[in-house]
């Protein structure tokens, strides 16, 4: 009788045994078919098949970026979840802009650019170029919004005709670069900021030591705010065949136009000619059906967006000679770093992989950037000078910005190209040093000590800054500027005078670089390329154009393939899409990788960096 109940407990035991090990192999199959399932469909996955009388619709959702910083697992789980990126690559529209003008599939092109976050001008001028090479082609381009900012509306000013939805607006306000100024409160927490820099206009951190912008910056930035304002004027009122004039005096009374037009701001743009007519959603399907193979059920027009037709532009170019795009964009800072930064040394290693790799032979550095730390800089510089020693021309295309520690990764290039609305120059070095012995004196602290030499403990922040101290630094600084213009003296082929009096820290957009000779052609990445193979001896169309990039793991792409495969679309069309929740806990499973160099006490560093974005 005693043992029944042990054998009943053994019984259970084993039973419960058997249940777990179903379960762990339920586990493992459900996981092994899982992975089997995504190479399947990475092995078979493929474009969906265009068919005549397509229409290309591009919705481009996020910011215009020269390369992703969105992490790749990041970017996968958001494909395969039927989420936004956030972010559009440049070079992806333009390629499916230019395929699609010769592909007889695709008669035209359907543009919504209100989900469009602005990020700079110069990215929007290189899609622009390719609508308008598109309609060179004899194919229209039709572009529609709902909510449309002065970004987006520049454009879909390219396109052929531009329609609004008749409850959308248009908002042009024209451009600012109004910053925070927190010396008062640094004043209130006892924070003494330090600055040492060079060049009058080199404002960038103005904000912790005075309460309002210098009079310099004021001058400086009204200046070339003021032509890039002009350029846009003048590019819109030539698409849209309005006088720039007259586009001025239109922007700058809409304070009175709108309240007269009762609020309706869509009427408002159709009186001015900014829009060719207002449609709601509906109206512009019926208006693409008159065009274009209306869709089995009736209900749409036959189209392609671009995830889906951007994998029929990429051809292979084996054995040709190539062309190196090296895309520097971010903040410049030490170090190896991921893209959405220019690392000193990961960037640096590009260009000098480029180099010694025999099948390129030239290389286009592609430039977005507003500085950062000098000696970084300094280091991708000097990998320029190498690749041109080593017989490679290296030619620079700037994007939106390529100002301070921008232009000093670009000046020693064969050739410079810009856009009429770059940002650049910002010629200029600086350093900032917070010392917080006033705030811990109110609060009854006091530091005290000895050090065995003048330069121990010398960057302590609970200390005073000796002015000795202060004196060494600023002749560092000093010595860094006399560097950087020295640098593009002799790159540019110009005296050190005649840098001086254009560099100080100004601020010049690629028209006024142009002109004082910091550039040497207006044009975009299109054209930098070109010249770059034509400066290498190689002819139209006999080499292609690579894109030099830190190399993914094996597991990356096999989650960004199976992210984008047709598997994964054909989930999406079912509805059946990754949990969204995986998307908000991946940055929490992801391990923090934080850039503490600039705040390491005792470690100054001088940063060659523009603070001039335009909202």
């Amino acid at each position: 009788m005693s043992q029944t109940p042990r054998r009943g407990f053994a019984g259970l035991v084993r039973a419960l045994g058997r249940g777990i090990n179903v379960a762990r192999l339920v586990i493992i199959n459900v996981v092994f078919f899982g992975i089997v399932l995504l190479i399947l469909g990475l092995a078979f996955r493929g474009a969906p098949k265009v068919g005549p009388d397509t229409v290309l619709v591009l919705r481009p959702q996020g910011t215009l970026v020269e390369q992703y910083s969105v992490d790749p697992v990041a970017r996968a789980l958001a494909h395969a979840s039927g989420q936004a990126v956030g972010q559009v690559r440049v070079r992806d529209l333009v390629a499916a802009i230019d395929h699609a003008a010769h592909d007889p599939r695709i008669t035209r092109i359907l543009l919504d650019p209100s989900g469009l976050e602005f990020g700079g001008m110069g990215a929007l001028e290189e899609v622009g170029a390719a609508l308008e090479r598109f309609r060179a082609t004899g194919k229209p381009v039709l572009a529609w919004g709902t909510q449309l900012g002065q970004m987006q509306y520049l454009l879909a000013a390219h396109s052929s005709k531009v329609y609004l939805d008749p409850a959308g607006s248009i908002a042009i306000t024209g451009l600012a670069d109004y910053r925070s100024y927190y010396k008062g409160l640094l004043d209130k927490l006892g924070i003494t900021a330090h600055l040492f820099r060079v060049g009058e206009y080199k404002s960038a951190a103005e904000p912790y030591i005075l309460d309002a912008p210098s009079a310099a910056a004021l001058a400086a930035d009204k200046y070339w705010m003021g032509g890039l304002w002009q350029t846009w004027l003048d590019e819109v009122g030539k698409l849209r065949h309005i006088a720039p004039a007259t586009l001025a005096q239109q922007v700058d009374g809409l304070p009175a136009e709108i309240p007269a037009a009762n609020g309706d701001v869509a009427q408002l743009a159709l009186k001015l000619h900014w829009v060719d007519g207002l449609a709601t959603r509906e109206q512009m399907v019926t208006l693409l059906q008159r065009h274009g193979v209306v869709t089995d059920n009736g209900t749409g027009f036959r189209a392609v967006d671009l995830g889906q037709y951007l994998p029929q532009t990429r051809t292979p170019g084996f054995g040709q000679p190539e062309v190196a795009v090296i895309v520097a964009e971010g903040d410049i800072v030490s170090g190896r770093q991921p893209p959405g930064k220019i690392g000193g040394e990961s960037t640096a290693a590009l260009i000098r992989a480029a180099r010694a790799d025999r099948n390129v032979r030239a290389i286009v550095l592609r430039v977005d950037s507003p500085g950062g730390e000098a000696f970084a800089a300094e280091q991708i510089r000097r990998e320029v000078v190498l690749a041109k020693k080593a017989g490679k021309p290296v030619v620079v295309s700037m994007g939106d910005m390529a100002a301070s520690g921008g232009y000093w990764i670009s000046m020693d290039a064969s050739r410079i190209f810009a856009e009429p609305d770059t940002i650049t120059g910002s010629i200029g070095i600086f350093g900032l040093y917070f010392s917080a012995a006033d705030g811990l004196a109110k609060l009854g602290i006091n530091t005290a000590g000895e050090g065995t030499t003048p330069l121990a403990g010398a960057f302590d922040v609970r200390r005073p800054l000796d002015p000795a101290l202060g004196a060494m630094v600023q002749s560092t600084v000093d010595a860094g500027y006399r560097q950087f213009v020295g640098h593009v003296a002799a790159a540019r082929g110009m005296t050190y005078q005649a840098i001086d009096a254009i560099a100080q820290g100004r601020v010049w957009t690629g028209a006024q670089a142009l002109q004082r000779g910091l550039v040497d052609q207006l044009g975009g990445l299109q054209a930098a390329i070109a010249d770059a193979a034509k400066d290498a001896g190689l002819g139209a169309g006999g080499y292609t154009v690579r894109y030099l990039q830190p190399r993914l793991g094996v597991w990356q792409r096999l989650l960004l393939g199976a992210g984008d495969s047709a598997s994964a679309r054909a989930l999406a069309a079912l509805g059946l899409h990754l949990p969204r929740a995986w998307l908000t806990a991946l940055p929490r499973l992801a391990p923090a990788l934080q850039l503490l160099a600039n705040a390491q006490p005792g470690k100054p560093v001088t940063y060659a960096y523009c603070f001039c974005r335009i909202r």
